[in-house]
């Protein structure tokens, strides 16, 4: 992997292929000046990106298991993407891509949430007046009151009914059994939100998917630099040795293909590492046949923070986030139309053409589905012809109110007639089936970062006395920040890489909004409405 000679600089070795080493990369090149041919990235799967993925073909179908939602308040994520080029106008940055596309689209829900077939009046909030007090108590009171507790542990059972609950749950997938910490911490993030949380005009979109928009071009300029991806490389364990401050790791054990190698790392050399990962025993089905629930022993990302972990309390718990995965499952879908039918009748139902919407969130459904009819194309090969959704359900579990069945037993087919039903589109049933693929994607870590923890199950980003390594990624700690964003990933990575080379320069700040003051009486406002 590296040569045998002497080297004039330090290499770098990337635990993972997610956009936080993809970004820890990027700013090791920016920022460090490291070449990029002294940086390694080992990934376990046949394609770089994590979670960020998008990939498939009209005739087959497309699949994202995922959508990440931007916000002005990414300052790390959009700082970087300032510096890499967008594929398709080089001259042009891929953050100047985003925002002219969204100066362009503009999102502005007018169907934000569905009752029996008719869309919701959601100016109102629909709180109580306990709910109010409850809110305004989370918010001015410290954190630590709130590790080891559950969001259900302090709201009223009817909190979970209003209009609030359902559009912020969906929005970033709680569930009432998550970390009230987590919860505090997006409140205080997203604040000034809260005025247009139903029409959610303050959510920047790509314009295609996160892995076409953003990865591609990353990891295009990534390679360009000579960074060396290795794929089908399963790393199974790092070798530590104690050092007078600390330790420093000294091998990195993987499984390259049908082979085992050991890479060694050098004194000079800095390894980051993904530990953990929420997409990890992800599980496709299809038209005729449901996906499958995997554990965490279907890859090799939790196994290897567990052999970490076993080694240094100070590497975290990872069982916290992997043995409750009844808590943190929930299954999304993809759906390819070639016929305009279902996209026409949406765009007249809600009134919002593809890509002004948002989620479409159905509060009566027992799945609780949400669907979202992205801008099109949203896959750089798609066909002005065939159009893509993509939408989840919070409770697989639950048998559906149609097809009776749990989400988690349906086929794609059945999956879509569920939504059919539920918009009470029947009498176009047959004709949007033949002329669709709807690909299921179960995930039983999708939101495992959510779930209650206490201090130390996360690792710092660069563990106390560590001297040449660093954790990165969504399972790291970052004091403040809100998990299950690129945000969280992209500032880990620059955090790590920062410290461990030593440089002298500011990270953006977590955002904080510079008009506190209005933005505290406008959020008041709309938890009064």
């Amino acid at each position: 992997m590296s040569p045998q000679s002497p080297r004039l600089s330090p290499y770098a070795y990337f635990v993972g292929g997610g956009i936080a080493a993809l970004a820890g990369a990027a700013f090791l090149i920016r920022d460090a000046g490291l070449p990029g041919e002294n940086i390694v990235i080992m990934e376990e799967l046949p394609v770089t990106g994590g979670s960020m993925d998008g990939a498939g073909c009209p005739r087959d179908g497309y699949v994202i298991r995922g959508g990440r939602m931007l916000n002005l308040s990414y300052l790390c994520t959009y700082a970087l993407f300032r510096s890499i080029p967008s594929l398709e106008e080089p001259a042009r940055s891929v953050y100047e891509e985003i925002m002219d596309f969204n100066a362009r689209v503009k999102t502005h829900a007018k169907a934000r949430l569905i009752r029996d077939g008719q869309i919701l009046d959601v100016s109102s909030m629909s709180f109580s007046a306990a709910d109010r007090i409850d809110i305004l108590n989370l918010l001015t009171h410290e954190e630590a009151r709130y590790y080891g507790r559950r969001i259900d542990d302090y709201f009223s059972p009817a909190f979970f009914q209003t209009h609030f609950w359902y559009m912020w749950a969906t929005m970033f997938a709680f569930q009432p059994w998550h970390s009230l910490l987590e919860f505090k911490r997006y409140m205080h993030r997203f604040m000034h939100e809260f005025p247009r949380i139903h029409t959610l005009e303050g959510v920047d979109r790509t314009p295609y998917n996160q892995y076409d928009s953003m990865v591609l071009p990353l990891l295009t300029w990534l390679e360009a630099q000579g960074v060396k991806i290795m794929n089908h490389a399963r790393v199974t364990d790092i070798t530590f040795e104690p050092t007078i401050t600390g330790k420093r790791a000294t091998a990195i054990h993987y499984q390259h293909g049908d082979e085992a190698a050991v890479q060694t790392v050098g004194a000079n050399d800095r390894v980051f590492i993904t530990n953990g990962s929420m997409t990890e025993g992800s599980s496709l089905g299809g038209m005729e046949r449901p996906p499958t629930l995997n554990d965490k022993h279907s890859g090799g990302a939790w196994a290897l923070w567990e052999k970490l972990a076993d080694k240094d309390p100070a590497f975290g718990r990872p069982k916290t986030f992997t043995d409750h995965p009844q808590q943190s499952k929930w299954e999304s879908f993809t759906i390819t139309f070639r016929d305009t039918t279902f996209f026409d009748r949406m765009e007249a139902f809600t009134g919002n053409t593809a890509g002004t919407g948002a989620l479409v969130t159905f509060t009566d459904s027992n799945w609780l589905l949400s669907i979202v009819l992205a801008h099109q194309p949203h896959f750089l090969n798609q066909p002005k012809d065939v159009q893509v959704c993509w939408g989840y359900g919070l409770f697989p579990d639950q048998p559906g109110n149609f097809i009776r069945k749990p989400m988690a037993e349906c086929t794609g087919e059945e999956i879509l007639r569920e939504l059919l039903c539920h918009l009470q589109f029947e009498d176009d049933a047959d004709t949007i089936v033949q002329t669709a693929t709807c690909i299921p994607c179960m995930m039983p870590f999708i939101t495992s970062q959510f779930l209650v923890r206490d201090p130390g199950d996360r690792p710092q980003v660069v563990p106390e006395g560590a001297t040449n390594f660093a954790f990165i990624g969504q399972f790291t700690e970052i004091p403040d920040d809100v998990v299950f964003t690129v945000e969280y990933s992209v500032r880990s990575a620059q955090m790590a890489v920062y410290q461990l080379m030593g440089l002298d320069l500011e990270i953006p700040p977590i955002y904080h909004d510079p008009h506190p003051i209005s933005e505290t009486i406008n959020a008041a406002k709309a938890l009064m409405s």
